[in-house]
């Protein structure tokens, strides 16, 4: 009994490892691997415009903020105070 219960912890924790493996995966496919990048906290009056503006000045604010989206894994523009935001690496 205790050799089958001893079993199923085992395959548990094996079942858990691979889904918390996959996710990583997943995510860092979808723009989630931010190593290096530079950022910015979130501050109350922000949004993602006036962001992506102070980022890129003379640039396309549209496509900017659009990159800071899928770098941040948004699915929508609502940001909020206090939430870290990373930017795309404008260095030349």
């Amino acid at each position: 009994m205790l050799v089958g219960l001893f079993a199923a912890l085992t395959l548990g924790g094996f079942v858990l490892g691979a889904k918390a493996t996959s996710w990583a995966i997943a995510q860092e496919s979808r723009g989630m691997g931010r190593e290096g990048l530079p950022w910015v906290v979130v501050e109350k009056g922000d949004t993602l415009w006036t962001i992506a503006a102070a980022v890129s000045p003379g640039d396309d604010t549209a496509a900017t903020a659009g990159e800071i989206m899928r770098l941040n894994g948004l699915s929508s523009s609502l940001i909020r105070p206090g939430g870290r935001l990373y930017l795309p690496d404008r260095t030349p």
